[in-house]
């Protein structure tokens, strides 16, 4: 969510390999499994109180979901959670948003995920009046056709993943959400967790993969 100040990026890490967790036969569904259709992959956000909340990733196998990893801590805007997503507070939006593509400064650590390397040219227009708001675009700062002033300098990033919230691209509807590595706080409405979660996470994520937020 965007309330003109970057949400912060931390250092390189190298990514592990990610295993999924076997689930007992018996254990009940997870509690997104009504709500993000086909989706191959989940990252699940799932509040604890306040701006806190634990990060899950799940694979589906079959007709189940089998865990990749579970209770990684997370925090999310420093309003905490909101069912609507706007503009005007730094809060993070519950239900379930695409995952579309990684950005960063930093090389790609994606195996499947599209990823985007930024510089100081790239921006995420955060501009209500641009007929390009709540999209990525590429300009330098005394060219770009938005208010600068109300965007996202995109180098501010060393990694972080877009979330396709307010894809309608409503004026004032929100926008710059993304998942990305945590400077020791709540965001301005972002998800984020530990750099080198962040790392396994990008590494992990395939096309067609969703986030699943709840309070």
């Amino acid at each position: 969510m965007l309330v003109v100040s970057a949400c912060g990026a931390t250092s390189v890490q190298t990514a592990a390999a990610v295993r999924p967790a076997a689930m007992s036969p018996s254990a009940p569904a997870p509690w997104f499994a009504d709500s993000v259709g086909s989706a191959p992959q989940v990252v699940s956000v799932q509040g604890i109180g306040g701006t806190k909340a634990t990060i899950g990733t799940w694979q589906r196998t079959g007709d189940s979901w089998e865990a990749v990893e579970r209770n990684i801590p997370s925090d999310v805007g420093s309003a905490g959670f909101a069912s609507v997503a706007s503009d005007d507070s730094p809060a993070t939006p519950t239900g379930v948003f695409s995952l579309d593509y990684a950005f960063g400064t930093e090389p790609s650590v994606a195996h499947g995920l599209d990823y985007l390397q930024v510089d100081a040219n790239d921006w995420w227009d955060g501009d209500p009046a641009s007929p390009n708001y709540n999209t990525h675009q590429r300009c330098a700062e005394s060219a770009c056709s938005f208010d600068t002033s109300l965007s996202e300098e995109l180098d501010g990033y060393q990694r972080a993943i877009v979330m396709g919230v307010n894809k309608s691209r409503k004026p004032g509807g929100g926008s710059a959400f993304f998942v990305h590595a945590t400077d020791g706080g709540p965001s301005a409405g972002c998800v984020t967790l530990d750099d080198t979660a962040l790392v396994r996470l990008i590494g992990w994520l395939q096309p067609g993969a969703v986030i699943a937020i709840k309070a």
